[in-house]
């Protein structure tokens, strides 16, 4: 962001702070993408090939859609703190810094002299944030942690999908978790340092945050009867809740929350007042217990109907329902909200940040281009550490 936008643009929360990040993939660097449009000066370290999300895909433009959605407004550094001088540059820059992020393999930065007790002991009022795949101390620490892995390990995959065959939830939902919890951890810490003055270490890995959420089937496992199972497109204790397909192709997913609901449904939806009162439906136990029998009924009765009608039944008697969008129909959403982006000197449309905040900006910074900012920085940092030394 130049300066005559900075000085148009509606206070942000972090402004003034330095957020140094040696990051890679995705969940390090969503988190300081966050933290960067909060107002944060985020510098990225990257080795003399790049950050290796550069190259997933060109669908951006041309450039990584993965890249371009966690590293807008970013500065770019391209350093090998292995060698004396760029350790030195690096210390300079945790010297003035406020948060050190890092998503390396579990000891790489302690091992080149980087660790982040290390670093709290060198700069009291720093904040790290080690990112890991399943957490630095026990018999899993050592395992390779990509999305889809953990997926599988944490259970996720295991109670996704159809009854044939587990199921990948369709996007990267594991390193997005963690990049969320980071930033959390990040923003809390700084809270606790407003108090006391002191920074502090917080941690997150990609397997906490998914078995986190695994936390019902987890109870259901290990204390109830048994892991629900794999249902696709329905829920595995509430029924109705699911897709049923209308004539003319189309899946629509009702959800249907009590008695009430289920009794305007019998008769405002499906026309048939009776099925309120049938034994086999009367509660959601019952409906649950005779679930293949009443999807049977229901799916007769989407299947007589096309869309348009089917949507104006369930607006009728005020019934939960979403449609089964393809992404091309999400992308034409009247909820979805976009923000422009300069990518390869030509304006994407962006997906608008989930929170809604008084300095929202309208619009995306650039990503950097790979060390785009190295010469300036070392220049900055190297002036600055020369005028302490002096």
């Amino acid at each position: 962001m130049n300066k005559e936008t900075r000085e148009t643009s509606p206070a942000r929360p972090l402004e003034g702070l330095l957020v140094v990040s040696v990051e890679q993939a995705l969940a390090a660097p969503l988190c300081t993408g966050r933290l960067a449009e909060m107002g944060a000066r985020v510098i990225k370290i990257e080795r003399a090939e790049g950050d290796f999300a550069r190259g997933y895909d060109d669908a951006a433009n041309g450039a990584s859609s993965y890249f371009v959605w966690t590293n807008r407004g970013k500065e770019s550094l391209v350093m090998d703190f292995k060698q004396p001088a760029d350790a030195e540059l690096l210390h300079a820059l945790l010297a003035k810094a406020d948060v050190f992020v890092q998503n390396l393999a579990p000891g790489a930065l302690a091992r080149a002299g980087f660790g982040s007790d290390a670093l709290r002991e060198s700069y009291p009022r720093l904040i790290t944030c080690d990112i890991t795949g399943y957490g630095a101390d026990n018999d899993a620490s050592g395992l390779k942690a990509y999305d889809l892995l953990v997926q599988c390990e944490s259970g996720l995959a295991g109670i996704s999908g159809v009854p044939e065959a587990c199921g990948r939830i369709g996007v990267s939902i594991c390193d997005i978790g963690a990049g969320m919890n980071a930033t959390i951890a990040v923003l809390s810490a700084l809270a606790l340092r407003d108090r006391t003055g002191h920074g502090a270490g917080v941690s997150v890995s990609l397997f906490d945050g998914a078995a986190d959420w695994m936390s019902i089937p987890y109870l259901h496992q290990v204390y109830g009867k048994g892991t629900p199972k794999r249902l696709g497109l329905k829920h595995p204790s509430i029924a109705p809740y699911g897709a049923f397909t209308t004539r003319d192709g189309n899946d629509i997913v009702i959800s249907i929350q009590n008695e009430r609901e289920w009794q305007q449904f019998c008769s405002q939806f499906m026309r048939r007042p009776e099925l309120g009162v049938d034994s086999r439906f009367t509660s959601n136990t019952e409906r649950v217990r005779n679930r293949e029998a009443l999807d049977r009924v229901i799916a007769d009765g989407f299947a007589a109907i096309d869309s348009h009608e089917a949507l104006s039944r369930l607006a009728q008697a005020n019934i939960a329902y979403g449609q089964v969008r393809s992404v091309a129909q999400m992308a034409l959403h009247p909820a979805l909200r976009t923000w422009p982006m300069t990518v390869e000197g030509k304006v994407l449309q962006m997906i608008a940040p989930a929170v809604r905040a008084p300095w929202d900006a309208g619009h995306f910074d650039v990503a950097p281009t790979l060390g785009e900012h190295t010469d300036l920085l070392r220049e900055e940092f190297s002036q600055k550490r020369i005028g302490e030394l002096a």
